[in-house]
């Protein structure tokens, strides 16, 4: 098999880095990271995917809610590996909080993270799949965007958008032979939800009928076969909670 080339976003840590990992652990495949918050953090990312023996990575530090980053970001792409076949958009912020006292800073920052940068990441690398007539988008996002979340206006509005953005996608890219999925994931334990208290994460752990939280490596393992392996797969809002909603 040739070797194919995955851009996962927010791939410092948590899901992200999980992704990154799982795609380098089954070997053939070039890994483009991406982070804007943490580059310390993505590069130790790196160096774990460069440990796998053939993995190669291309690691770049920048925003992808800003149209310039994008299309540089995918330059480089098309300049190291010639075409891009999976993207995973991953980078996301919360935001817990009533709403009356939320900006409008914060609620164009969250929208923007969220649900911007999957509009910019797809438009570029919409492209680079057209010309194999072939390639997966994984939008990774969370069970509020299906049912809402209180005190997480901002984060479920962003969601719910980014589950309409996929099936939309899906619709417009199947004919090019591009598939677009999305992976709603419940409480996974993450740096995301580190500020919740013991008390609060075992209250939602006796909520869920697997009784425990999501791992990364859960939501990787889920992502790894949406890309790759259901050919026939699109469109779909796959819900990953242990049962939870």
């Amino acid at each position: 098999m040739s070797r194919r080339t995955i851009l996962i976003t927010g791939a410092s840590r948590g899901i992200g880095e999980a992704i990154a990992c799982e795609f380098a652990a089954k070997g053939g495949w070039n890994i483009v990271i991406v982070s804007h918050a943490s580059p310390d953090a993505l590069e130790k990312t790196a160096e774990k995917i460069r440990s796998f023996s053939d993995a190669g990575c291309l690691a770049l530090s920048g925003d992808v809610s800003r149209d310039a980053f994008v299309q540089q970001l995918f330059l480089r792409i098309r300049e190291n590996f010639g075409h891009l076949d999976v993207l995973v958009n991953n980078a996301g912020r919360a935001y817990i909080g009533l709403l009356q006292d939320m900006t409008s800073e914060d609620w164009d920052g969250i929208l923007s993270v969220n649900l911007k940068s999957a509009f910019l990441c797809t438009k570029y690398a919409i492209p680079q799949m057209l010309t194999c007539h072939s390639g997966s988008i994984v939008n990774i996002s969370s069970v509020w965007g299906n049912t809402g979340g209180s005190c997480e206006a901002a984060y479920s509005a962003s969601k719910g958008g980014l589950n309409a953005f996929t099936c939309a996608m899906a619709k417009e890219l199947g004919p090019s032979g591009i598939r677009v999925n999305a992976i709603a994931c419940g409480i996974i334990d993450t740096v995301m939800n580190s500020q919740l208290s013991s008390a609060e994460k075992q209250a939602v752990i006796d909520e869920i009928p697997l009784g425990r939280m999501g791992t990364p490596s859960d939501v990787a393992a889920l992502a790894f076969d949406i890309a790759v392996k259901y050919t026939y797969l699109t469109g779909q809002i796959i819900t990953l909670d242990g049962g939870w909603t």
